[in-house]
């Protein structure tokens, strides 16, 4: 179990499935979040079977860790019955807590299942100390999901207003939505797949041109440069550098976004998230924020797009433009089976390396450089330059210990092996 101080905000990491639960467990995180198959915000995350839910809670009470179902759709009456069923079944599988964003759906979850807890979602875009004193009366909500359109003023403003036994947590990491708490109709009115029931294609995230009404198929891009044009996308939120204010302001769980991001991204990110708390609480603000460069240049080696604080400070700058994903090093394999230093552990490739490149192996404690001396095939012992296609068995020894979990990252060559 991770052990930290009162004052040290929760760090809760997503699991779209059971690859990224053990990797967020692994690199950190105090609490998991993730859904089922249906009633979620992300239908298109892979998510867990109910079988699968039992196995995965297991898996984080063992550790000593929460995990949260996300039950955030805003449901019609006649899927209120489909509703109390899979939340019977999260409870039923150990559930700590169920997020949930409409109030009829959080009334009839404390009627149905008064020993559940309930998170009121984001979605809920409590943005004021009565919205959540009323959560907190009428549902007898136990954490409230801010609004992300609140600054660090006014949540120590509601912080200074509510009962110490509601708690508040907020986003500090990954994707925004140009709409309002993400409460968005686009993709509903352009594609059919509402945001709000799960099914988002991120139409804010596409290049959009100006037509002229009289000139049809003339399209002219409204664009700054060769990167195309942005006009809705959001930036990204990172806060990384600003956990310490956000503890002081009395936020009791930072939650990073990104149920659809894959295991590298929540290792990545959470490992990051995770060194930064506890430098803060063990070392001080002072060596905190000495060590927040290596740490923002750590996320920058995952997949990201353009980033600033949201709203935390004022109105996001920029408030949108951020034209695509980039990221520093490419995540290149697992170690499958660890092995002390100088012996020979079990990597499956992910991605194409070459003898004698320099790569880093990602641990809990941080990224570890190495120069690929060699490798062999794991089944047949030959030896080989390089390898190019994924899932490829190799032996590799490593100039210090590896574990089953760590990552192996390396040079950003813009290519994907099939």
């Amino acid at each position: 179990m991770i052990e930290h101080s009162e004052a040290t905000p929760e760090l809760l990491a997503p699991a779209g499935d059971m690859e990224c639960l053990e990797t967020a467990l692994r690199f950190g995180a105090d609490a998991v979040y993730g859904g089922l198959k249906s009633y979620g915000l992300r239908a298109f995350a892979e998510n867990f079977s109910p079988e699968e839910l039992r196995a995965v809670i297991a898996y984080a009470h063992r550790l000593q860790r929460k995990f949260y179902i996300t039950l955030n759709i805003l449901p019609k009456d006649a899927e209120m019955d489909g509703l109390l069923i899979a939340a019977k079944r999260a409870w039923s599988a150990g559930a700590d807590a169920a997020i949930v964003s409409d109030m009829g759906a959080a009334l009839f979850l404390r009627e149905q299942l008064p020993g559940l807890a309930l998170h009121i979602s984001t979605q809920a875009n409590v943005l004021n100390t009565r919205s959540a004193l009323h959560y907190y009366q009428a549902v007898g909500a136990k954490r409230v999901i801010l609004a992300r359109e609140l600054n660090l003023k006014e949540i120590q403003t509601m912080r200074a207003g509510l009962p110490a036994t509601l708690e508040l947590e907020a986003f500090v990491h990954g994707a925004m939505c140009v709409a309002y708490s993400g409460r968005c109709l686009l993709s509903g009115i352009m594609t059919g797949r509402s945001g709000n029931r799960g099914e988002c294609a991120q139409p804010c995230r596409w290049q959009y041109h100006v037509t002229e009404e009289k000139r049809p198929g003339e399209y002219w891009p409204v664009k700054e440069d060769a990167g195309g044009t942005f006009l809705f996308s959001a930036c990204d939120l990172c806060m990384l550098d600003h956990l310490h204010e956000l503890a002081a302001a009395g936020v009791q769980c930072v939650k990073i976004e990104g149920r659809m991001k894959t295991a590298y991204y929540v290792a990545t990110v959470t490992g990051a998230y995770r060194r930064a708390l506890n430098t803060l609480e063990k070392e001080g603000e002072a060596a905190y924020l000495e060590a927040i460069p290596a740490l923002l240049a750590e996320l920058r080696k995952a997949s990201h797009r353009k980033s600033n604080t949201g709203f935390y400070f004022g109105a996001p700058t920029p408030p949108a433009g951020a034209e695509g994903f980039t990221q520093d090093m490419e995540y290149v394999g697992d170690i499958a089976k660890g092995a002390p230093a100088g012996e020979e552990a079990l990597v499956v490739l992910k991605n194409r390396f070459y003898v004698g490149d320099t790569l880093e192996a990602l641990t809990p404690e941080g990224g570890k450089p190495f120069v690929v001396t060699g490798m062999r095939l794991w089944e047949n012992s030959e030896s080989v330059r390089t390898a190019g296609v994924a899932g490829t068995r190799l032996a590799m020894r490593f100039p210090f210990a590896v574990d089953e979990g760590d990552l192996l990252r390396g040079p950003n060559r813009n290519h994907i092996v099939s």
